[in-house]
């Protein structure tokens, strides 16, 4: 859960300057929430995603290959999210973000299909962030469109 919380963190450290200057200048798309929406979002799907990650991780009854190749797919996923703010905020790039974005969704689908062999919960605790990351790819691809 640590992990999921640190990568939360990092990437709010890499948006700071980005959402004050480059930010507030680009046209947004249609359904965009306010800012201050993101923080506590966010911050709710990283518990989530990392309470997910340790029911998968302490599941007794499921052979540790299987776990082992899940909390790899948990770890993946992550990193792509990870990566998702620099290219976006960092790089001010909605192309390179959009292309992360692509690569996030596929390891969260990839990896919400090998929870649900091992814990139906961690499973469910996945689904809210999926949702909310393929609402963050419309609003991406939406930040590329229009500028």
């Amino acid at each position: 859960m640590g992990l999921a919380l640190l990568v939360g963190g990092a990437s709010g450290a890499v948006t700071e300057i980005s959402v004050h200057d480059w930010y507030p200048s680009l046209t947004r798309p249609p359904g965009t929430p306010p800012n201050r929406a993101f923080p506590v979002v966010w911050s709710v799907l990283y518990v989530l995603i990392g309470v997910a990650g340790w029911r998968v991780w302490r599941e007794p009854r499921v052979v540790t290959p299987r776990r082992a190749r899940a909390l790899s797919l948990w770890g993946w996923q992550l990193l792509c999210n990870a990566l998702w703010t620099p290219a976006f905020f960092g790089l001010e790039s909605p192309l390179a973000g959009l292309a992360v974005m692509a690569a996030l969704i596929a390891m969260i689908a990839i990896t919400i299909v090998a929870f649900s062999r091992i814990d139906r919960l961690a499973t469910t605790l996945m689904l809210p962030y999926a949702g909310w990351v393929l609402y963050a790819a419309y609003l991406n691809a939406g930040f590329w469109w229009l500028n």
